[in-house]
């Protein structure tokens, strides 16, 4: 839905004043600033045609210089909403916006309309102290419970040089471990009912089942699962904040560690979403070659969640030979990029560089040989009766439920949903090229999984049209915001060079405003929403990461279910923690 069609509507349903403003954006995604007493009534009108919360974060707008035609605000909560619609001109977003004072940083919770706002709130408050009245549970999420201030605030550090040394003393320390121990009462939560104790499980940060430092809090009775509790944030480095100190171009190498079994998959909704604030159009020989290597990771990726997903219900073998496959995917990104796990290629404007020779008997090689061994994995995995029995009927959501939390990628397809954002917003040269999106019907893990494999076979077919018809031309654009710039005539004249240098060494001064680009990631849809000041770097940088929701859906569908069927579910989602805290 475009903004002339929305807008007439909301005017129409609301008195004068529940609408401020209308902000243009880069990305021309209809921005309407609303009044804070109308939030919740608005966001109640809008959610029958934008049915998910896909976001929900802040900006401190304090040090901000260009904000022409916004509305005076200190902070800033922004509301990004979803439509689903396939086929229509109304696939589309709307962002709501709402200014609020340094004095009076409240909002009223929106948990009643969307569950997954829950996190989403506690993360605004953990990082911008922004309270919303209602919440059922407002504390910290991503930073310790101990924790001073808040982390995205302007006047908080960037750097650890900026703040003193670290320091530990035993007072220090008791006062971490106690502020760690779970109380079941401040959680809502029963430690007995009738003539039944409830028992409290704590399941990882270090336990193998939780792919990483991981905590849930578990009650029990007996071995069914009463609730559960997830404790995040041990992997929670700041992403979001080095973005506000690192230049554009600096901050590519720190999207490769969110998640980071996803290579360039990172990548390449950041340069995006810094491509549509600066106008560079990249070619297509670029586009191409992006699209072949976001492929290779998905698969990769999903080789990894494939192995460790049977060997968490019990099959030791498939681990072994998934992870030697993945080996050639690495070594071919290592012959183009240098780089494995944490590539770094992507590039403002286009790529590092061109294709090495050879390139393209290395991928036709893997494309001619993975296709059978995923036959003999199906074999192997997928119909044997052991993981249909683990896996069958468990963690099982509707369509209606992946919406209201939140989910997408594989997880939302198993439901049935043919949603992909490569076919429904198609990005780079997506559109032009054939491969089918699969779905299941169940919406448990074993569908999750079918969904999954899938789609290995069907970035095979993306690969090999990449490789059969990869377009000449350039790998980078031909734009003075292009970072690094060509280097032409570097070597020729003084001004180029210098103009060269300076780009690098810098970064580029991208034109004020705001953006969002997003992708079919691995795990989901990959978003970035930043914010230029007309300055060497970004004045706020967000990442909607999948993981963050899909986790918080984890206590939702284990409810009832049994301890080994959470470590099926944990492996069913397909979650990265660095994905999950940032």
């Amino acid at each position: 839905m475009n903004v002339n069609e929305l807008l007439p509507q909301l005017r129409q349903q609301f008195a004068n004043g529940a609408i401020v403003a209308q902000q243009p954006t880069r990305d021309e995604i209809p921005t309407l600033w609303i009044e804070r007493e109308a939030l919740t009534a608005v966001l109640q009108f809008l959610k029958a045609d934008f049915p998910m919360l896909y976001d929900l974060t802040a900006i401190d707008e304090r040090d901000r210089t260009h904000r022409d035609g916004q509305p005076e605000s200190a902070f800033t909560a922004v509301y990004h909403l979803l439509s689903l619609k396939r086929h229509s001109t109304h696939n589309s977003d709307v962002r709501l916006k709402v200014a609020l004072s340094d004095d009076d940083l409240t909002l009223p919770t929106i948990t009643n309309l969307w569950p997954n706002a829950n996190w989403y709130e506690r993360e605004v408050w953990d990082m911008f102290g922004i309270t919303f009245d209602d919440h059922p549970h407002l504390v910290r999420i991503l930073l310790p419970p101990t924790w001073q201030g808040h982390a995205l605030r302007k006047e908080h550090p960037a750097r650890a040089t900026e703040m003193g040394p670290f320091q530990l003393p035993p007072e220090k320390q008791d006062r971490e471990m106690a502020a760690l121990e779970f109380k079941p009462e401040e959680w809502g939560l029963e430690r007995a009912h009738e003539d039944t104790d409830f028992m409290f499980l704590n399941l990882g940060p270090q336990h193998p089942g939780t792919h990483g430092v991981l905590r849930i809090v578990l009650q029990l009775d007996g071995e069914e699962i009463i609730d559960a509790i997830p404790d995040i944030g041990f992997h929670h480095r700041g992403a979001e904040k080095m973005g506000e100190r690192q230049t554009w171009h600096t901050y590519i190498p720190y999207t490769d560690r969110v998640d980071y079994l996803g290579g360039v998959m990172n990548n390449f909704p950041y340069v995006m979403a810094v491509e549509k604030l600066a106008g560079i159009t990249v070619p297509d020989r670029a586009e191409v070659i992006r699209i072949m290597l976001a492929e290779l990771y998905r698969i990769s990726s999903h080789l990894v969640w494939y192995g460790t997903f049977a060997q968490d219900v019990g099959q030791l073998s498939p681990v072994f030979y998934m992870f030697s496959d993945r080996e050639r995917i690495l070594e071919i990104s290592e012959a183009i990029t240098g780089g494995r796990m944490h590539p770094n290629w992507f590039r403002i404007g286009g790529v590092a560089q061109d294709l090495p020779q050879g390139w393209d008997n290395l991928v036709r090689d893997f494309v001619d040989y993975l296709p059978s061994r995923l036959d003999e994995y199906d074999r192997l995995v997928m119909q044997n009766g052991i993981f249909k029995g683990r896996t069958k009927g468990v963690g099982a959501y509707t369509l209606e439920e992946a919406i209201e939390w939140g989910v997408t990628g594989p997880g939302l397809r198993a439901c049935g949903f043919e949603w992909d954002w490569r076919k429904e917003r198609p990005y780079s040269l997506y559109d032009q090229f054939e491969f089918d999106v699969p779905t299941a019907v169940h919406g448990d893990c074993y569908d999750r999984a079918v969904v999954r494999i899938e789609e290995m076979r069907q970035s095979l077919r993306i690969i090999r049209q990449c490789v059969d018809n990869m377009p000449a031309g350039p790998t980078k654009a031909d734009h003075p915001l292009t970072t690094p710039p060509r280097k032409d005539k570097t070597m020729v004249d003084i001004e180029t060079l210098i103009t060269h240098f300076l780009s690098v060494s810098w970064g580029p001064v991208i034109p004020a405003g705001e953006a969002f680009a997003a992708v079919e990631g691995t795990k989901g849809s990959n978003g970035y929403y930043l914010v230029s000041d007309g300055g060497t770097e970004a004045y706020r940088t967000r990442i909607r990461a999948p993981s963050f929701p899909h986790i918080q859906m984890v206590p939702h569908i284990s409810r009832g279910q049994t301890v080994p069927d959470l470590l099926a579910i944990l492996g069913s989602v397909d979650f990265v923690l660095a994905d999950v805290d940032r």
